[in-house]
């Protein structure tokens, strides 16, 4: 009890570095260059994924468990120190006006296409909080758990080279379609009858993770005005932490109740069933997920709304 109370408190004071970045990102970008940045701050997380994990085992092994606990809090620290002295803007020069202007209720903006996306934010990260887990008890039953951290590490540079690639592609996708392509790669993935085709399987799977993760950002950019663009990037980021909270209670419920292989089936079919509501949700014409405010910003002054 007394370390799960620390890990909660921790966690209420958790340096919110996703949200100073992605409200940064979309400050100084373009809109068109706004999809290549998100993309590539998923291949950034997914780099810290793929190298912090063994990083901090070897450690571990090597010196002691306190030390890393230590380690990794003084990295906190000093990563939000570093933010604080670079302070990025949260605003580009033409959303100034923004700030002067009515703050939009909220009922403006949490709209259809907002909820959506937000339902597609919980979807993505329950799939690959799932995917882990099944991964790990894949593995455990044909007796090759050892190879769990190289089947993982797989995932995440297959996850990076999709990221990088979805970043040059010159149109987005729609973010339930990656979605609900993720998740029909995943399910597949338990019919791996060891873990070099387990290796092929994820792989496939993970291309689609970091492009996924991107376009749910990029579209929470678009629909949120200046204004309330902390908030809803706030909503994106409990709605993400809440899918890798649930993604793996639920998707080891499946693992008990049936094989390791229905792992995979759970968490790929939440997603399936993340891209369905969030198509669905997002089904409104284009006037009705333009943000109100951000009409009359660009209005007053003097640029065009498409």
């Amino acid at each position: 009890m007394r370390s799960a109370g620390a890990a909660f408190a921790a966690g209420l004071l958790m340096v919110p570095v996703q949200l100073v970045t992605r409200q940064a990102i979309a400050a100084m970008t373009t809109a068109a260059q706004r999809r290549a940045a998100f993309a590539l701050e998923s291949v950034q997380g997914e780099l810290s994924y793929v190298v912090g994990p063994p990083i901090v085992i070897l450690v571990a092994a090597q010196v002691s468990p306190s030390v890393v606990a230590w380690g990794v809090g003084a990295t906190i620290v000093v990563g939000g120190a570093g933010i604080a002295v670079l302070n990025p803007p949260m605003r580009a020069e033409h959303e100034a006006a923004a700030d002067t202007a009515r703050r939009p209720r909220r009922r403006e903006w949490l709209g259809r296409g907002m909820i959506a996306v937000l339902v597609m934010a919980f979807g993505t990260t329950m799939v690959l909080s799932g995917t882990d887990l099944a991964i790990v008890a894949a593995l455990e039953e044909s007796g090759q758990v050892s190879w769990a951290a190289v089947v993982v590490a797989v995932y995440g540079v297959a996850s990076i080279v999709g990221g990088l690639a979805y970043g040059l592609l010159p149109r987005p996708l729609p973010t339930w379609l990656l979605l609900g392509l993720l998740g029909l790669a995943t399910v597949p993935a338990g019919l791996a009858p060891g873990w070099p085709w387990l290796c092929v399987a994820v792989a496939g799977a993970g291309l689609l993770a970091a492009p996924t993760l991107s376009a749910v950002a990029d579209a929470v950019s678009r629909l949120a005005p200046a204004s309330v663009r902390g908030e809803a990037t706030g909503l994106q980021s409990s709605a993400q932490n809440g899918g890798f909270a649930l993604g793996s209670p639920i998707t080891g419920v499946a693992i008990s109740a049936s094989v390791p292989a229905g792992g995979f089936a759970a968490a790929g079919l939440a997603g399936l069933a993340a891209a369905l509501t969030g198509c669905l949700l997002s089904r409104t014409s284009p006037a009705q997920t333009r943000s109100p405010l951000t009409d009359r910003v660009l209005s007053a002054s003097g640029r065009s709304v498409r």
